[in-house]
């Protein structure tokens, strides 16, 4: 392959760079020792202690101004020294990238299940409120149906209602599909739960993984304030930094989301099937596909969504379907709640009853009939019940995900701050490239799920008119969409931007006059590089690990105190 004249000036280029950065490599300790040796080295505020202090003689100096370091040592980074950087990848960066593959994925394409666990790493904040959103709407749904009496169908109901809320769940707009939900002959909920009845929960290698960044985590913090030689380069602070992927997936290995797409829907179309046989199918829409034959679909295609995510069965994307799942569910439990109250008043006062159209109760007499039997599906109720009104904004679905935000953000920042701490009290103290690097991460990790939740809220005010007729539906359909690609494209790149952190602390990348001496802080004047640490800042070390620990600990244990009220 011939190159073109430029492109082989260019390349020519890049290899002297290199080769100029590899020979120019910085050794601060021989570089200050010549400088303490230097007989003309002059006392001018340029030699200093660790606390920025100036010192009396050369050579108590264990730091240097931030221009006598550029002058005398050179702008370059340290030399990248192999031992050290596979020691520190290998504890702190490659036991958390494994556990990544512990996360639930099942999506109907590959291309997904990658970008799932870009979008869950890039931001953290949004995988631990999809997390905490999917078991607050669990509770919710679970003490909606418990406050029913009795109802045939209503604990499948519940459980399926539970249980997928990884896929777009749709009601038929035909009301005279209703009837199949509550209908005591329709063995179609029972069908579906029972075939849908399958586990992503623990394993040997699960627990392997999860083991393994523990242990890990725990014998490096041990040897941490020990490591006085390597202190800028240790990775403790990298590993407070990944500490939230262990509540993660601990959480969805608990939950055990039904998040495969094709096990999803061979099992809804069996139920269907199953269903046709026992004759508890609609006579009138028994030709039709199956994803239109019953009231509830557990699919959808991409124009009967606004937002494409929704389509998304991993379940970091249940934040895309929080809002219609949730109003959905409110509809299907006020049909079961309006059947429910029209038997006991049909048992109680019979002769009150008269027979309305689709939008109320089937009578329980008339229940007894199966649906071949009834030319027209009709639901009875007292002459003045009220009509089932589908509710768009289900109730209580802000203040879930007002919480859900504040668990996910703990978590978050518990994290980054922990990591944001070692790094302000390592020396050189204050704000440095490290802190700089960890700080980007959990902005922009937040950043992303602001634009996406706002994005999600959108999408679903403007389901509310799919004509698209009004002017602010088409404005809320076109700011969905830029707030979501924006926060996938910025997912994208802070997938990169913690993995590059983690790389070049541990390469020595950050050693360097420039990210030495916390420039963004102390400003070129006031800046130095600490070259000999004398004393190691343990209460700082141990204040950082009690952080992360507790703020890990804290989201999984709220987790796993409300998981007791999930339907068995």
């Amino acid at each position: 392959m011939r190159l073109h004249k430029g492109s082989q000036a260019a390349l020519l280029l890049l290899l002297v760079h290199t080769a100029r950065t590899v020979v120019a490599a910085v050794n601060f300790s021989q570089c200050l020792t010549s400088i303490i040796l230097d007989p003309n080295a002059l006392l001018d505020g340029d030699l200093l202690n660790s606390t920025r202090h100036p010192v009396l003689y050369a050579s108590d100096a264990t730091a240097i101004s931030y221009s006598l370091c550029k002058s005398k040592c050179g702008t370059g980074q340290e030399a990248f020294q192999w031992p050290e950087f596979s020691q520190e990848f290998s504890a702190w960066l490659l036991p958390n990238i494994a556990l990544i593959s512990q996360l639930p994925f099942g999506a109907q394409y590959r291309l997904d299940n990658l970008m799932s666990a870009v979008l869950t790493v890039g931001s953290p904040t949004l995988a631990g409120y999809s997390l905490f959103l999917t078991l607050l709407n669990s509770r919710w749904i679970t003490y909606q149906f418990n406050s029913l009496n009795c109802h045939p169908n209503s604990h499948f109901a519940l459980s399926i209602l539970s249980s997928l809320q990884q896929v777009p769940l749709r009601l038929h707009p035909d009301h005279e599909r209703l009837p199949s939900l509550i209908l005591p002959e329709n063995h179609w909920w029972k069908c579906l739960a029972e075939f849908v009845d399958y586990t992503h929960t623990w394993s040997i290698a699960s627990a392997t993984s999860i083991a393994w960044v523990i242990v890990a985590y725990i014998l490096t913090v041990a040897n941490s304030p020990l490591s006085g030689e390597d202190f800028q380069s240790n990775g403790q602070a990298t590993g407070s930094l990944w500490l939230w992927l262990i509540p993660i997936v601990i959480g969805w290995l608990q939950l055990s989301p039904k998040c495969d797409f094709s096990r999803v829907q061979a099992a809804y179309d069996r139920a269907d099937r199953h269903s046709m046989h026992t004759g508890t199918a609609d006579v009138r829409v028994g030709m039709l596909p199956a994803s239109s034959r019953r009231a509830l679909a557990i699919t959808a295609k991409e124009d009967d969504v606004m937002s494409p995510d929704e389509l998304l069965t991993p379940p970091v994307f249940n934040y895309a379907r929080s809002l219609r799942w949730a109003s959905t569910a409110e509809t299907i439990f006020m049909v079961f709640k309006q059947d429910s109250e029209a038997s006991e008043n049909a048992s109680s006062h019979p002769s009150t009853i008269q027979y309305i159209d689709a939008t109320q109760s089937i009578h329980g007499t008339n229940r007894r009939e199966s649906l071949q039997h009834i030319a027209v599906p009709v639901y009875c109720a007292e002459p003045n019940g009220v009509q089932i009104v589908r509710s768009h904004w289900a109730p209580g679905v802000f203040t879930r995900m007002f919480i859900a935000s504040c668990a996910s953000l703990g978590l978050q920042w518990g994290t980054v701050g922990a990591a944001l701490m070692v790094s302000w009290f390592t020396p050189t103290t204050k704000i440095g490239c490290r802190f700089m690097g960890y700080l980007l991460y959990g902005v922009i990790s937040t950043l992303i799920w602001m634009m996406l939740l706002v994005s999600s809220i959108l999408a679903h005010y403007s389901a509310a008119d799919p004509r698209r007729v009004s002017l602010s539906t088409r404005v809320a359909i076109a700011s969905s969409c830029v707030l979501r690609r924006t926060g996938k494209l910025l997912a994208i790149v802070n997938f990169f931007l913690v993995i590059l952190a983690c790389v070049f602390q541990y390469s020595n990348f950050y050693d360097r006059c420039f990210c030495n001496s916390s420039v963004f802080s102390r400003g070129g004047a006031a800046a130095y590089d600490v070259i000999i640490e004398t004393t190691v800042n343990k209460g700082a070390w141990i204040g950082a690990l009690v952080l992360a620990c507790v703020s890990a600990s804290a989201f999984l244990g709220i987790l796993n105190l409300l998981l007791d009220t999930l339907p068995s």
